[in-house]
């Protein structure tokens, strides 16, 4: 390790913890950070800042001002600039740790490209809002052989937990665990949209999601011995915290019976957007040209703006936005048939 690294990491190899040793892996990782909001902003930053040597982060939206009370990487430019939530972190880490090999990919992840963008890391985390994505990165993580982490936070409260496929429980094996006993915490329909979200509860479970993705990555990598699978929670309004052993499940449909439903596309897309009135359309390699779009859409909608990345438009009560690939967000509606039409008529199909 040269001496500038050396010097950058110096508080951090003085943790018994890491040390020397510990810091060469954590350079030589890679890792996947699926979703770039609360929680993806608060991962990309405290791993970035350790030295995690190759950090790639997906994200399918952009960068709105009410992100700024809780998604730490974000200014007020980004917002006004409408960048997407990827680019945005990219700029921002790679200024923050020239070191690391940051890479930000605007994409709304899917089964059709799950294994392609995932394949090759060692650990994924999760920074998602929806359980339909949780599921897929279970399903590709259990295929794959990768460990992943899930988290998440909504309200004061949130929760996370390490899972090594064929080692520990999966999150199959989890949801069946939760679905035989009493539900704790929020209810399984609340979202940052009905109940809101503290800044604090979402940096505390980042924090620790963040420090078990480093115990993972420091690890040599032939470990293989039983480990205990526990759900950890905090509740950081009342001060609540807990610890529960999650058991793998003999008959879970994911890491037992290998039966891929999410990654093989046989489960309903999500197409609303948690924090937000809108409906997200999925169009896909239409490779549009979105300074074309701008001149064509400025007879037929108001506020059309657009920068490399996407176009934005108004249109009656709705504001749309269509990225370059053909995905849009329908904001101002719940419902899909609405957001389809509104697509067709403006964007075609």
């Amino acid at each position: 390790m040269d001496s500038d690294l050396n010097d950058r990491y110096s508080r951090q190899i003085l943790f018994s913890g890491i040390g020397e040793a510990g810091q060469r892996r954590l350079l030589a990782s890679r890792v996947a950070i699926v979703g770039c909001g609360a929680l993806g902003t608060v991962l990309a930053n405290l791993l970035v800042r350790a030295g995690v040597g190759s950090i790639r982060i997906i994200d399918r939206d952009f960068v709105e001002f009410s992100n700024l009370q809780r998604q730490t990487l974000f200014d007020e430019s980004d917002a006004r600039d409408s960048l997407p939530k990827a680019i945005a972190a990219e700029r921002r880490l790679r200024a923050i740790n020239n070191s690391v090999a940051v890479e930000g990919i605007v994409a709304d992840l899917g089964p059709r490209d799950a294994e392609e963008l995932l394949s090759g890391f060692d650990l994924i985390l999760d920074g998602t809002d929806n359980f339909e994505t949780r599921h897929l990165l279970n399903d590709t993580a259990v295929k794959l052989s990768m460990p992943w982490i899930y988290a998440a936070a909504v309200g004061s409260y949130g929760v996370t937990m390490t899972i090594r496929p064929g080692i520990t429980a999966c999150l199959g094996c989890l949801l069946k665990q939760e679905n035989r006993t009493e539900a704790s915490g929020p209810q399984a329909e609340d979202t940052c949209d009905t109940v809101g979200v503290l800044a604090s509860s979402a940096g505390v479970i980042a924090s620790i999601q963040a420090t078990e993705a480093m115990k993972l990555l420091m690890e040599e990598k032939d470990r293989t011995q039983s480990i205990e699978t526990r759900l950890v929670s905090f509740d950081v309004w009342r001060g609540e915290h807990h610890s529960v052993r999650v058991a793998r499940d003999p008959e879970c449909r994911v890491c037992v019976h290998r039966k891929f439903r999410y990654l093989e596309g046989k489960a309903q897309p999500h197409v609303t957007m948690c924090g937000r009135d809108s409906v997200q359309i999925h169009e896909r390699n239409r490779n549009l040209d979105l300074a074309l779009l701008s001149h064509r859409l400025a007879t037929v909608a108001s506020d059309v703006r657009h920068n490399d990345f996407l176009l934005r438009f108004s249109v009656t009560t709705h504001e749309i936005t269509v990225f370059t690939d053909g995905r849009a967000i329908i904001k101002g509606t719940r419902d899909a048939a609405i957001a389809r039409s509104l697509y067709a008529r403006y964007l075609g199909s």
